[in-house]
């Protein structure tokens, strides 16, 4: 088993042991269908497509309210 000849600085420690938790942003790729951004191995939210397959109902827009009468 291998032994280290000298003892590592506080310094040097805590350099070592701060890079196993940063936070990475997540890796995103294009849907090929509508071309929004889409984490790799998901769904497409935007149009509910997997692999070229649907495999979610495509989500309508949602439209604008009615316009209230304007008051006199």
């Amino acid at each position: 088993m291998a032994v280290p000849k000298k003892r590592q600085s506080r310094a040097r420690q805590g350099s070592r042991r701060s890079q196993w938790d940063v936070i990475k942003a997540p890796t995103l790729g294009r849907c090929p269908t509508c071309r929004e951004p889409v984490r790799p191995h998901h769904v497409c939210k935007a149009c509910g497509q997997y692999r070229g397959k649907q495999v979610l109902p495509e989500v309508a827009p949602p439209e604008a309210p009615p316009e209230a009468p304007a008051e006199v």
